[in-house]
């Protein structure tokens, strides 16, 4: 299995190596600009933070007495090593406010879990919910010790936890800890989607090490026989390779991409063609994403000034000074080159999916029985 050896890699990650410069491919500093970098990876319909707080808001509403009344209940009820409920469990994740009520909820799922660790199947998935706390009160290390820890395996049995907690991690640059995130999915047996692929490859980038490489290169052969859309990830996976300057795996990484006309991939592409000496197919590009006839409403596409650096930097001995001189010219004149890094076209947000406005009301009411439909804010 090609991710077989993800479970038995451990992090050897010295400061010097996650800061190696291949000044042979890029300029100098790059990599410095790339490891403090820190963006989101998932959209927020993957996240569904907004929905999630939105759903507290209600369950805030259906508890009697002030919610610190509720949370010291079942922190009375975790002190006499009663059971919890499922419903009890369900509504403290909602009411989570601070840091200390999370102490308390994690306290309150580890016995739920003990007390419910035979039951193969479960009908209502927890972890989401927790994850989303965490990313809500930045408690990202919480997140991590919780998934990782042995006695909760089983608990988290679903890839949401495991994406937004890798997210979460990234964002705040803890690349170690995400890989080892990433390393317990893979042992317990979750199953990786699309979401994961692409913060498993990003993770390997910011790592930026030939261990990071290999388990880059493994994933991308896993996600590709899964048959996902993983072109995202493969740009990471490119990048990566670059940063290693093992320019013919990126030049075979880059075949893997089926749709090339993104910023991202014209920008790596320039890179690829510039490290490895086709200035004149580099010219090629450049010269074809300069559109002169192209209407007003259609963006051109914009090259990062340090990809143009590289280029002229690759070229400047050569014998397509001039013309390299001429176009890089020309593109800045359009508006065509952009201080936006290479890395910050990598590391971004995507917008996700955008929900219709004022098309489709939710409903309140069954259409049998003309009864009040039960509240989703308890729904995981």
């Amino acid at each position: 299995m090609a991710l077989g050896r993800l479970g038995l890699i451990r992090l050897s990650l010295s400061h010097e190596s996650r800061k190696r410069v291949f000044c042979a491919v890029l300029l100098p500093g790059w990599i410095e600009r790339c490891v403090g970098a820190k963006r989101y990876l998932l959209s927020e319909d993957v996240i569904k933070l907004q929905d999630f707080q939105e759903r507290k808001l209600a369950s805030a509403r259906l508890v009697t007495g002030s919610q610190g009344n509720y949370i010291v209940m079942i922190n009375q009820k975790l002190q006499r090593k009663e059971v919890i409920l499922k419903d009890e469990l369900k509504l403290l994740l909602h009411l989570c406010q601070s840091a200390g009520d999370m102490v308390t909820a994690r306290d309150a799922m580890y016995r739920y879990h003990a007390d419910n660790r035979k039951l193969v199947q479960r009908d209502f998935r927890f972890g989401p919910l927790f994850v989303r706390l965490c990313y809500e009160l930045g408690l990202e290390e919480m997140a991590a010790a919780t998934l990782t820890d042995e006695s909760m395996k089983g608990f988290f049995s679903d890839s949401t936890s495991f994406n937004i907690a890798i997210d979460m991690l990234f964002t705040k640059g803890s690349y170690e800890s995400g890989l080892e995130v990433l390393i317990t999915m893979k042992n317990q047996g979750v199953p990786f989607d699309k979401y994961t692929f692409t913060l498993a490859a990003a993770t390997c980038y910011k790592l930026n090490t030939p261990e990071s490489l290999d388990i880059c290169t493994a994933l991308m052969d896993e996600g590709q026989t899964k048959g996902y859309n993983i072109r995202h990830a493969y740009c990471f996976a490119v990048a990566l390779a670059l940063r290693q300057n093992d320019i013919g795996k990126a030049q075979s990484l880059y075949l893997q991409i089926m749709i090339t006309d993104t910023k991202v991939c014209q920008n790596l592409k320039v890179v690829l063609l510039a490290s490895s000496g086709a200035v004149s197919d580099a010219i090629s590009i450049l010269s074809a994403a300069m559109m002169p006839k192209s209407p007003l409403f259609v963006k051109k596409l914009e090259f990062s000034q340090e990809v143009i650096d590289l280029f002229r930097l690759r070229s400047e001995a050569g014998p397509h000074g001039t013309q390299v001189e001429q176009i890089v010219s020309q593109l800045a004149l359009a508006g065509q080159v952009t201080q936006q890094t290479l890395d910050d076209m990598l590391c971004h947000t995507p917008i996700g999916k955008r929900k219709p406005e004022g098309i489709i009301q939710e409903r309140k009411f069954s259409r049998r029985t003309r009864t009040a439909l039960q509240s989703k804010l308890l729904s995981d």
